[in-house]
Formats: C-alpha cells, sequence, structure tokens
C-alpha cells in the first residue's frame, strides 16, 4: 500500500495506491499542509508514504512533521541521475524539479515510446523524453492562468481575461485569452517537432490545465490523470 502526495505550489495531491489502483484520493490548498493529519486518520497504517514536494522546505518540514510519527520513514523524491528506467540529461541532475522528475518517471511507465511530458499547471512544464529512457532537456514557462494574471497585474488597462479561444480575436477578452493559450500550444508543438519522426512519439498531458490545451492541440497527445502521482507510485517501488 502507497500513499503518493504532490505537494505543488498552489495545492497538494494525495492518493492511495494498491495493486489494484487508486482507493483514496483528496486535494487542498498547499498553505492547508496541517490538514494532512485529517486525511492520513483514514489511510492504511501499514502504508509507505512517498512525496514529491516543489512548494519549498517549509512546506517539506510540515509534511514530515504531520506525517512523521504515524507513519515514521517518509521518502522525498529526489532527482537523480537515473531512476526507474529514465536517465536524466539535466547538466546539473539535482536542479531538475521533482514534480518534473516525478511526471518522466510516470511516463516512462506508460509508455516506452518517445513522448513529450506536459505538465500545464501553475508554471507549464514541456519535457523531452526520448525512446531509450533519455530526458533530454525541457521548458519552463507561465501557466495559462499565470499569464493571464501577470497582464491584469502589469498592465493598467487589461482585465484578467475570462475570454474565448479565437483564431482571429475581435475583443479585449478573447484577445488576452488567445493570446495566452497560443503561447502554450506554440511552445508545446514546437518542442515536438524534435520528436515527431520518432515511431509512435506522442505527447503525455497532464494538471489543471490541460483541457485548455487539449482542444487545440495538433498533434498526437493523450490526457493522463494525475501523472505525477502515477510516477511517485513506480518510485515507490524501488525504495
Amino acid at each position: 500500500m502507497i500513499v503518493a502526495i504532490d505537494a505543488g505550489n498552489s495545492r497538494i495531491k494525495w492518493a492511495v495506491h494498491e495493486r489494484s489502483g487508486w482507493l483514496d484520493r483528496g486535494v487542498l490548498a498547499t498553505a492547508d499542509v496541517a490538514w494532512l493529519a485529517d486525511a492520513a486518520d483514514e489511510w492504511p497504517a501499514v502504508a509507505r508514504v512517498v512525496v514529491c514536494n516543489v512548494a519549498g522546505k517549509a512546506v517539506a518540514e510540515a509534511i514530515s512533521s504531520v506525517l512523521g510519527k504515524r507513519y515514521g520513514r517518509i521518502v522525498f523524491l529526489h532527482p537523480s541521475a537515473e531512476a526507474c528506467g529514465v536517465r536524466n540529461g539535466y547538466e546539473h541532475a539535482w536542479q531538475l524539479g521533482a514534480d518534473r522528475w516525478a511526471a518522466l518517471i510516470g511516463a516512462r511507465g506508460l509508455s516506452t515510446a518517445a513522448c513529450l511530458v506536459v505538465c500545464a499547471g501553475t508554471a507549464t512544464t514541456v519535457d523531452l523524453l526520448d525512446g531509450t529512457g533519455l530526458f533530454r532537456g525541457g521548458l519552463i514557462l507561465p501557466g495559462f492562468d499565470l499569464m493571464r494574471e501577470s497582464l491584469a497585474r502589469h498592465t493598467a488597462q487589461l482585465p484578467f481575461a475570462e475570454g474565448a479561444f479565437r483564431d482571429e480575436p475581435r475583443n479585449t477578452e478573447d484577445a488576452i485569452f488567445s493570446g495566452c493559450l497560443q503561447a502554450q500550444l506554440g511552445a508545446v508543438e514546437r518542442v515536438f517537432a524534435t520528436l515527431a519522426r520518432e515511431c509512435d512519439a506522442r505527447c503525455l498531458l497532464t494538471g489543471g490545465a490541460a483541457g485548455h490545451l487539449a482542444a487545440h492541440l495538433q498533434i498526437p497527445f493523450e490526457c493522463v490523470d494525475d501523472l505525477i502521482l502515477k510516477g511517485l507510485v513506480r518510485y515507490a517501488d524501488t525504495v
């Protein structure tokens, strides 16, 4: 039995997994990390806990404090040179975000073909994983909502746009919405072009903003729920 915890900048997602699949799951604001204690009351006492944390040292310490007495050893995933069939091509392996590393591990568990791993959350990450299991590098850019928030915060005349996607926007709301989404789509599709000739190459798309991208992507793709949690479960079997 494994409890996988994905502590991100905005939210903490958790799920309980056994061989037959997911048994339970939940989500809370990262600022409410102490509430994990209430969730843990329902988790099996014999479970192994594995965590991916990109929310900083204080959140990591809070998770350890909240869960440590009940579960003893809590494993935090950290990027390494190699894990679960994925080789890390970053110049300095330790600089790679744990969430990106977990997503790559999860992607390799789903497919041995080349894939572009896209996590569309507060930030959008676009990572190249070739057919040999080598992570070749990737992009980090502001997420779709963060782009819109930045325009609203730093310009006097532009709102936080709740517009619609248009090929030829003719009002400001649609222009902002479409421009921010086109920037996301363009980054994903340009990077995918470097994998497109590899056999069965595809894009694996996950994260809260995945639906916005999925509606307009013009490359082979698959939406995968909880890819980071899936990677944590794979990693837990090795430690």
